[in-house]
């Protein structure tokens, strides 16, 4: 397990690259040769610049891409805040493996791997509102997985997330580092009706309530509010920063996971990029407080990495451009 204590978490979290600044000047001083107006590509040319500042290359690519979805069943979901059976958790897990979930061929039109990593679904988190979701031990073995499945050979991971309830610790985890009234995080997750509703935003304000001591330290906060496969989200996050590949987030619950560390260091998720704004009504609220323009806006709310995944193919179109189109001199093109 790489982080044997949260303040060896925090150590790594505070002391990260800074990118590869020079790489990305290289590919904006190419972007303003090329057969086009000046910054006419608009946000494809920031993309660019960007796949080669974390990647550390004046010629970025997307040779290999790999969509890692974390999979975690939680406690809180005895309050009645979902529309579905904690048991669907594991059903829809067994669905990735046949190949019969939407991630499935989002991935494979991507071109990209996918891997699904399910961590303890039978045995759920502790429910937030009488105690914390998980002890430091849970929380690091959770955050130690998600660092372990970014290896250093992709050139860019798409991070998605599988658990029946999780917009609940998503929406109490971006209350708790951003504040604001529960309900002002609170969306309807898988459909819950009024009263679902109801349930769902009392038991973030007792959550919060509770765990009011930790919430002024994002990993502490995590770990009373959170869930496995938050965690593992947060460490997938900081392992692709420690290995040179920029990230892709999902939806609310992706982007509330990987949040703390913006909070730990000011520029934590300068490696990512929103891939979309969710329909969940804390997303775009969350977006804005982490200053994370999204790449798409579909009114999507599926999680599992989908929203994430289409945005590959945005990534890839910005990078064709950059290493394909011609300059001026080499079309015999005017310049202005």
């Amino acid at each position: 397990m790489p982080f044997k204590s949260l303040e060896e978490l925090r150590a790594a979290c505070l002391d990260l690259p800074a990118g590869d600044d020079e790489a990305a000047a290289a590919v904006a001083r190419r972007q303003d040769t090329l057969t086009k107006p000046r910054g006419s590509l608009g946000r494809l040319e920031e993309i660019a610049a960007w796949a080669a500042r974390w990647q550390g290359r004046a010629t970025p690519r997307l040779d290999r891409v790999k969509v890692l979805v974390f999979a975690g069943n939680h406690g809180v979901t005895a309050r009645g805040v979902s529309a579905y059976p904690a048991e669907v958790t594991v059903q829809m897990v067994a669905n990735f493996a046949a190949g019969g979930a939407a991630i499935n061929q989002l991935a494979r039109v991507a071109g990209a791997e996918l891997d699904v990593v399910a961590l303890d679904l039978d045995r759920p988190t502790g429910d937030f509102t009488q105690g914390p979701a998980m002890d430091d031990e849970a929380f690091l073995s959770a955050v130690s997985a998600g660092h372990d499945a970014v290896d250093g050979d992709i050139d860019l991971v798409c991070l998605g997330e599988m658990g029946i309830g999780n917009t609940t610790p998503a929406a109490a985890i971006s209350a708790a580092l951003f504040g604001g009234a529960a309900q002002d995080w609170t969306g309807r997750g898988t459909g819950v009706d009024d009263a679902g509703m109801k349930r769902k935003v009392a038991a973030i304000e007792a959550g919060l309530a509770r765990h009011a001591a930790a919430l002024p330290d994002p990993l502490k906060l995590a770990a009373a509010l959170g869930g496995r496969e938050l965690a593992a989200i947060f460490g997938a996050t900081l392992a692709a920063r420690r290995r040179n590949v920029p990230v892709l987030l999902d939806g609310f619950v992706c982007t509330a996971a990987a949040a703390p560390l913006a909070k730990l260091h000011p520029a934590g998720l300068a490696h990512a990029l929103a891939a979309h704004v969710s329909a969940e009504a804390g997303h775009c609220r969350l977006l804005e407080a982490l200053n994370l323009p999204p790449l798409l806006d579909l009114g999507m709310r599926l999680g599992e990495g989908s929203g994430a995944c289409l945005a590959v193919n945005i990534v890839r179109s910005a990078l064709e451009c950059h290493a394909r189109m011609a300059s001026f001199a080499e079309a015999g093109v005017s310049d202005k």
